[in-house]
């Protein structure tokens, strides 16, 4: 075991991506202080303002410094669209530019990945892990949720009177609040909860790698873009990378494992550029095929999200708040730790319901925000006041993929989640608008609601409004499932239940890639779960299983959701 940082460029570990899982990893292996670690990044440090000031996600979503500025391919379930969805590409990676929202999913999610025989992931197995990652601010239940974590979880302090008519309007229609979605069940309405403490975005690398800076036994290379892993024979020694277009090939080894978190888009591109994919597709692009494996970049899938916006009178909205005097306003409350439209998340209230009943496990999550946006222009509010209500089928059955472009490793990957594909994602489109609807025509809307902008009242039929979905909807940046954890018969297999990669040494995979199917949340809290339990499984060790939790939050009845 090494006692300080290497001569001749070789760790014990090489860690690729310092996204949630990369910096959560850095952190927890080299804790010890002998254990050595490089991580590398391909983005820059993470100094600019805008990635510290949660209102900031706007300016550094779209900076190309800051975030991949991928592209899906078009087809016919986004109307011939590409659409944009920038992944983080600095330390904290898409931590520091998403939408803050906390959100685990239901246990049965967890419980799947156990029945389709990754044993060790089912929810008893798991909610240690979402536990130890988290320092959750106020009231608790212990059983559910950490108090001692590096991640700060807090409530909203901000509050709206139209976010409040969306709770009570949920209520209305049997949806009633929950004070907490991340405890023993998930349906309800509510604020959401987020890592935003003191005014300021807590990225993966404010709360993990911060700390961890300090150990001597780990180095951070920003501006690194990993270009290869290098393998010799069935083995992998270590990852080559770049400091851009036309810069030497520069190389790091590993003694003990190589470990990719580079995100669902770019963590199998990066095992096709390096000969570990499908022979096909690696063929096709003239890459040597140094170990087949057909799953890898294959089983891709995220959330469509597609979003009504509606004129509202008798209040302020966020709109109004953004602009002139109210703006400086607001900059005054954030600076004095006052609530502030600078301190919130782009989605503030949530509900949780199903279409087929009360009765059911939520199948549609709802984003309510007291603003709205101008379509087809990132970050630009509305002059008008606006409120938006969206929603996303959390479980889709549509199945895409991620492959690399071309061998040369700056080319953006071909993402392509074939959206709305399936008919059952067609059919959550439809009722997912006319619940929409619902919501909106309640009472408690009634002072604050003037007209529905888009898609506007006249859309009723079905085809309409499946139409309205394709033309409209937008990513939820939950990209995931690209290298598939699996039992090694399952022909889509990239990793196995410790996450190494299938038919390889010293590799492993730790980041939403590994996800087998798509938890009914934002991907981010489980990525950070994958990459607690992922840390113990490397060190060796591994917690106990809870116990003693409540029974399945469809309560009685005993309802489970299908394995997919």
């Amino acid at each position: 075991m090494s006692t300080n940082r290497p001569s001749a460029d070789v760790f014990d570990y090489v860690v690729v991506g310092a996204g949630a899982a990369g910096c959560v990893l850095a952190n927890r292996l080299t804790a010890d202080g002998t254990t050595t670690v490089c991580l590398l990044e391909a983005g820059p440090r993470d100094h600019s303002i805008y990635l510290h000031i949660p209102g900031g996600f706007i300016k550094a979503v779209s900076n190309p410094r800051y975030a991949w500025q991928f592209k899906t391919e078009p087809g016919d379930g986004t109307a011939g669209r590409p659409i944009s969805i920038p992944q983080g590409k600095t330390l904290g990676g898409s931590t520091a530019i998403n939408g803050l929202n906390y959100n685990r999913g239901q246990r049965s999610d967890f419980d799947t990945w156990a029945q389709l025989g990754n044993r060790g992931w089912g929810y008893a197995d798991v909610l240690p892990y979402f536990k130890r990652t988290e320092r959750r601010i106020g009231k608790f239940d212990p059983r559910y949720r950490g108090g001692e974590g590096l991640l700060p979880i807090t409530d909203c302090d901000w509050k709206h009177p139209l976010c409040e008519a969306f709770i009570e309007a949920a209520g209305s229609l049997g949806v009633p609040r929950n004070p907490d979605y991340n405890a023993a069940f998930q349906r309800g309405a509510g604020y959401y909860q987020r890592w935003i403490e003191n005014g300021w975005r807590i990225s993966a690398a404010r709360a993990f790698l911060r700390p961890a800076s300090r150990n001597k036994n780990l180095e951070v290379r920003t501006n690194a873009h990993a270009v290869a892993v290098k393998l010799q024979g069935k083995r992998a020694v270590g990852v080559q990378y770049k400091q851009g277009p036309g810069h030497p090939v520069r190389e790091v080894g590993a003694r003990r494992e190589v470990i990719l978190s580079a995100g669902a888009a770019n963590t199998p591109k990066l095992l096709q550029l390096s000969g570990i994919g499908p022979g096909v597709l690696l063929a096709d692009l003239g890459i040597p095929v140094l170990h087949e494996l057909r799953g890898v970049g294959e089983n891709l899938r995220d959330h469509y999200m597609v979003r009504l916006v509606v004129r509202v009178k008798n209040t302020e909205t966020i709109n109004d708040l953004s602009r002139g005097p109210r703006l400086l306003r607001e900059i005054a409350r954030w600076a004095f730790g006052g609530p502030s439209i600078l301190a919130i998340s782009p989605s503030v209230a949530y509900a949780f319901a199903s279409t087929q009943g009360m009765s059911m496990l939520p199948d549609l999550q709802f984003v309510f925000t007291p603003g709205s946006y101008v379509r087809s222009v990132t970050g630009l509010l509305d002059k008008f006041p606006g409120m938006t209500l969206g929603f996303y089928q959390m479980r889709p059955e549509s199945v895409g993929y991620v492959h690399a472009r071309s061998a040369d490793p700056f080319d953006d990957p071909i993402i392509q989640p074939n959206y709305l594909a399936a008919r059952e994602d067609q059919q959550a489109a439809i009722d997912g608008v006319k619940m929409v609807r619902r919501f909106l025509a309640a009472p408690a809307f009634q002072p604050f609601y003037q007209r529905e902008e888009s898609p506007g009242a006249s859309l009723t039929s079905d085809e309409d409004l499946l139409d309205f979905a394709r033309s409209s909807g937008n990513t939820a940046y939950h990209l995931m499932g690209t290298c598939r954890m699996a039992p090694g018969d399952d022909p889509q297999a990239v990793v196995d239940e410790q996450l190494r990669v299938i038919g390889l040494e010293g590799l492993r995979v730790v980041d939403a890639s590994i996800m087998p199917t798509m938890p009914s949340a934002n991907t981010c809290a489980a990525t950070f779960m994958i990459s607690e339990k992922a840390a113990d499984m490397i060190l060796g060790r591994q917690l106990s299983p809870a116990e003693d939790l409540d029974q399945d939050e469809v309560g009685v009845g005993g309802l489970q959701a299908s394995v997919r």
